[in-house]
C-alpha cells in the first residue's frame, strides 16, 4: 500500500506508529523520491507545512482541523517528505 493511501488509515497512536515505520521504510527504499531526506530539511519542511496547512486542507477539499488528532500528525509527516 502506498504512503498516500496509508495516511488515510491513521486513527490511533498505534496506526501512527505503523505509519512512521512505513515512512522510514519508504525513505530507505526510495530516498530519491524524498525532497527532504535528511532531518534538517525534513524538520524545516514540516514547520513550513504546519504554517500553511490550513490552505493545504482547503485545497484538498478537507475541513481545517480545529483539534488536531493522530491523522493530522500523519498528514504533517507525509507532507514533510516532499514539501518545499
Amino acid at each position: 500500500m502506498e504512503l498516500h493511501e496509508q495516511v488515510n488509515l491513521v486513527k490511533t497512536k498505534e496506526d501512527l506508529a505503523r505509519f512512521v515505520e512505513a515512512l522510514r521504510a519508504d525513505l530507505i527504499s526510495n530516498v530519491d523520491d524524498w525532497e527532504n531526506p535528511d532531518l534538517e530539511r525534513f524538520l524545516d519542511a514540516m514547520s513550513a507545512w504546519i504554517r500553511s496547512m490550513d490552505n493545504a486542507y482547503k485545497n484538498m477539499g478537507k475541513s481545517v482541523p480545529v483539534r488536531p488528532d493522530w491523522s493530522v500528525f500523519a498528514d504533517i509527516l507525509l507532507a514533510a517528505k516532499i514539501y518545499e
